[in-house]
């Protein structure tokens, strides 16, 4: 296909203008061919941008329309020339001093308006994977009624319905787990349960909401710690076009997916994550991102609304200056030793999974 062609084809995609015959076609196209997949992805980030610039060069002509209307009123007034200046400072010190600390102030708040506006369109435009729980306080209201009848025993879960879930993994045999920080941030309690369903309690040890890092601490005498992990963690991340898999739990059960690495920033060129074209939904969050030999070199957080497939992932090295910042405050902590070594090197995909399962779990926040 022509590349002035195929431009013109993911410009109108993207803008919605094609036939659903078209868009059907375009989609069949991008699945087959990674290289049109990824200009889908770089052009909507591209315009994106472009969006960004002409809202700022509005902002600016508006202050600039304003200023002009206030100077035309009298409001305030344009400086004076340069002859006089020496003896208005003179006469006018003390009021020059109070009017350049107003101006200071006013510049301050404009840029604090300015930020926050930004950063409430950048929170619309990206989606937080992690999910809500609907209808749980029947099921939680069951099961207290049972304890009570003395048919089953206490459940780990508290008598109070799930605020939100995700997704954690095993960063060490002896039951520390990492998740995304907003997936518990608020919490009252953790309850984390595995692919055959059994559920543990945990704690949380570690919360960094910059980051999006949390770690908790399995606190259950019925959970039992593997010898060791089958995967390893990867501090420089990975090449674009590398292929990768995640495992997480958008349902309830635990679900596989695959794709590439499409950008090693984050969203806004963002350095602590990397972008990931694969399919992910609320409940990924806090599920760990894979390369082919076994080796974590990301965890899914969010995806970007209005384009699809584009998905981030904060990077692994994060992981690690977690884990150092846990074991400098935490003396018992000093065994925690992030894996360097994968086993699941050489492995079918199929393998990898059956080994990776048992330490993926589901987060479920109270």
């Amino acid at each position: 296909m022509d590349r002035i062609q195929l431009l013109d084809d993911i410009e109108r995609y993207l803008r919605n203008e094609m036939t659903p015959a078209e868009k059907y076609a375009f989609e069949e196209l991008r699945q087959g061919d990674p290289d049109v997949d990824l200009m889908v992805v770089e052009h909507s980030l591209f315009m994106h941008q472009l969006e960004m610039f002409g809202d700022q060069k509005n902002f600016r002509t508006s202050l600039h329309e304003i200023h002009t209307d206030l100077a035309s009123k009298g409001v305030i007034k344009e400086t004076a020339p340069k002859a006089i200046i020496a003896q208005l400072w003179k006469k006018h010190r003390r009021v020059m001093g109070v009017a350049a600390s107003i101006a200071g102030i006013t510049t301050l708040l404009i840029a604090g308006i300015s930020t926050y506006y930004s950063r409430k369109a950048s929170t619309a435009e990206l989606q937080v994977l992690s999910k809500k729980f609907e209808n749980t306080e029947k099921k939680v209201n069951a099961l207290s009624q049972q304890v009570e009848n003395k048919k089953v025993e206490e459940p780990k879960a508290p008598a109070t319905p799930i605020k939100s879930g995700g997704t954690g993994f095993l960063i060490d045999g002896k039951g520390y787990i990492i998740t995304n920080a907003h997936v518990v941030e608020g919490s009252q309690a953790v309850v984390l349960q595995n692919n055959k369903g059994a559920e543990f309690r945990a704690s949380l040890i570690h919360l960094n909401a910059q980051n999006d890092i949390a770690i908790l601490k399995i606190e259950d005498a019925d959970f039992k710690a593997p010898s060791s992990l089958p995967y390893s963690f990867r501090k420089n991340g990975a090449e674009l076009g590398e292929q990768l898999f995640t495992l997480g739990y958008p349902r309830e059960e635990i679900v596989y997916n695959e794709g590439y690495m499409s950008a090693l920033t984050g969203f806004n060129g963002d350095t602590l994550s990397c972008q990931i074209g694969v399919s992910a939904n609320p409940g990924n969050s806090g599920g760990p991102v894979f390369n082919k030999n076994g080796e974590v070199i990301g965890i899914i957080n969010t995806r970007q609304t209005q384009a699809e497939g584009v998905v981030f992932a904060v990077n692994a090295r994060n992981i690690f200056n977690a884990v150092d910042s846990i074991v400098k405050i935490d003396s018992s902590a000093n065994h925690l030793k992030l894996p360097l070594n994968s086993q699941l090197k050489g492995m079918d995909r199929v393998q990898q999974i059956r080994k990776i399962a048992d330490c993926v779990f589901m987060v479920k926040s109270y």
